[in-house]
């Protein structure tokens, strides 16, 4: 299908550097690059290519990883690798609401929409108003805005929205002051994530959820090295993606049936 206006794309030239920009037909600033006539994008589909000033760019429509790596960031992201990994412990499937604490940058909050659209919801609860300012402008970049929305306040104390959720994740320093408080809206059955970068957390939120009587409590860690591929030679990379976060799992049980 070819692009359409407003749509969010990238070109990427030969060397792999990615340029973003909104398709729009007429001339385009696209930041790096200068301006160019968005008219020669009409009629282009996914992987076509063209050319500006004698050097070729290919156009892509970007995927969840793209968007998740190019996000506007001011807070830290939870990182591809590890909202991956929340979204398979997770189950979250297309038609969950999900509860979110904790917005940052909006990296997980991104995956978690493309993954419930088009007939679920994540509603996202945020301490500071510029952090949920800057994921709404982020979620907007996917066009899975519409569902999304947030409250500002402390998880710890404030009336949780309604609910049931299906899954609960939490990216705050002490999640396990905020469990008593939300495990009401959180449906029988459903899940938990909590993501906490020390090991001290892990000990509190895990040992949090076994009192409460959460099933299936477990923790890990992700760390992903890359490989290098070069003529006459391939070795792993010497930089990787090493600790990032811990995530801390669980799955409610319905404590009123023994």
């Amino acid at each position: 299908m070819a692009f359409q206006e407003n749509e969010t794309v990238f070109i990427e030239d030969e060397s792999g550097k990615r340029y973003w920009l909104k398709v729009r037909y007429g001339m385009v600033k696209v930041q790096s690059l200068g301006a160019i006539d968005g008219n020669r994008l009409k009629d282009l589909d996914d992987g076509d290519s063209f050319t500006v000033v004698g050097r070729e760019y290919v156009v892509f429509r970007p995927g969840i990883m793209e968007l998740m790596t190019s996000l506007d960031r001011g807070a830290q992201v939870i990182t591809a690798k590890d909202a991956a990994t929340i979204l398979m412990h997770c189950d979250v499937k297309c038609g969950d609401n999900v509860l979110e604490v904790g917005a940052g940058s909006g990296g997980l909050t991104t995956a978690l929409l493309h993954a419930v659209a088009p007939d679920g919801h994540v509603h996202t609860l945020e301490l500071k108003e510029e952090n949920a300012i800057r994921a709404g402008k982020n979620a907007a970049r996917t066009g899975l805005d519409t569902y999304w929305s947030y409250s500002i306040g402390d998880a710890r104390t404030m009336e949780p929205p309604e609910g049931p959720f299906d899954v609960l994740t939490m990216d705050m320093p002490d999640p396990w002051l905020a469990i008593d408080n939300l495990s009401p809206v959180l449906r029988s059955g459903g899940r938990v994530c909590a993501y906490v970068p020390n090991a001290n957390q892990v000990e509190s939120i895990f040992n949090a959820l076994k009192e409460r009587g959460y099933c299936d409590v477990h923790a890990l860690e992700n760390l992903q090295r890359g490989i290098e591929v070069h003529p006459g030679g391939v070795r792993p990379a010497f930089d990787m993606l090493g600790h990032s976060g811990y995530m801390v799992f669980a799955r409610k049980r319905n404590i009123g049936k023994d």
